[in-house]
């Protein structure tokens, strides 16, 4: 189905919340342009998959879908952008879950409250992280790591406070019991060639961008973050088999609208979605990014945010991560 989509919304009478049958008229969603904020860098995956469905869904719509990259503060700054906007499905977030994970609990005066601020409409994907070392570290496993890491704070690169590298690494270094003293960096390609080159030798880092280093031997990856092997590398243990059952840690991209969007909207925008991304040329082009196309709908993310919320709260009030 390729025509524009129309929804019969009911028009509410006062503030009554009674509804005017009356007064129910047809009205055309989209009504005009779309806009997907994506709260993180161009190129990344949130990014690479809300431009996906931007391509797919327009054409579905009939109506322009734009993209729009408002990065900054770990997704706080295009978060706020779109939870700040009219509730009408015109203006539509992808970001990764930890802005309405961790941010709240990571950062002290955080711009939104993700439960009373954003209606999650689905989970479009997701993806794992690596731990890797430089290939002049003698370890050789997660447990040959850990011994390592046990000897002194080992430095580690991330991304930046909140990203997922630096809350992977935290919470592993939580449960095995080492020391770390964190190097932020502000993009994933620098931090992959100082990796690579041996200017910072450990990292929990996207796949993507270590593969290649990996392939050639200047770096090793020990373990996957996911709970379970991930398809793309599944040669590669996960920490939970190496020694700490239970781990786990997904990087996944949320869709999300601003709190007060119709139920009318919500649920065309769920089953949309849903068809697009069962495409299978859209799983392939994920998969080539180290990314799997992971649909849930909105109770299931909503639930999934929930419980994770709750994990990363305890997590970062033990390990003291906070920013001002």
């Amino acid at each position: 189905m390729n025509a524009k989509r129309f929804l019969w919304m009911a028009v509410v009478a006062g503030g009554s919340g009674v509804v005017a049958a009356s007064t129910m008229s047809a009205q055309p969603y989209p009504q005009r342009p779309v806009k997907i904020v994506v709260s993180l860098l161009p190129g990344t995956g949130p990014d690479l998959i809300a431009r996906a469905l931007a391509d797919k869904l327009s054409g579905r719509f009939g109506q322009t879908i734009v993209v729009e990259n408002r990065h900054g503060a770990a997704g706080n700054i295009g978060a706020e952008a779109v939870a700040k906007s009219p509730a009408d499905g015109h203006t539509l977030l992808v970001s990764l879950n930890t802005t309405f994970t961790v941010n709240p609990s990571l950062y002290k005066k955080p711009p939104f409250d993700p439960g009373n601020s954003f209606r999650f409409i689905s989970t479009l994907a997701k993806a794992t992280n690596m731990l890797v070392v430089h290939s002049s570290v003698p370890v050789n496993s997660v447990a040959e790591f850990v011994a390592h890491a046990k000897k002194g704070p080992i430095s580690y690169a991330h991304g930046g406070p909140g990203t997922p590298g630096h809350l992977t690494m935290e919470y592993f270094r939580l449960l095995a019991g080492f020391q770390t003293v964190p190097v932020p960096y502000r993009g994933n390609t620098q931090l992959a060639m100082d990796l690579a080159a041996g200017q910072i030798k450990f990292g929990f880092v996207g796949m993507t961008g270590v593969a290649p280093h990996i392939r050639a031997g200047r770096l090793k990856g020990l373990a996957v973050s996911a709970g379970k092997r991930w398809p793309l590398a599944p040669e590669v243990p996960t920490i939970a088999e190496s020694g700490y059952p239970g781990f786990e840690y997904e990087s996944y991209y949320v869709l999300a609208a601003p709190t007060g969007l119709p139920d009318p909207v919500a649920a065309l925008l769920e089953g949309e979605v849903r068809q697009t991304l069962a495409a299978p040329e859209l799983q392939e082009k994920f998969r080539a990014q180290d990314s799997l196309i992971d649909w849930a709908g909105s109770a299931d993310t909503g639930r999934r945010i929930e419980a994770d919320a709750k994990l990363w709260s305890g997590v970062i009030k033990a390990t003291g991560m906070r920013v001002n």
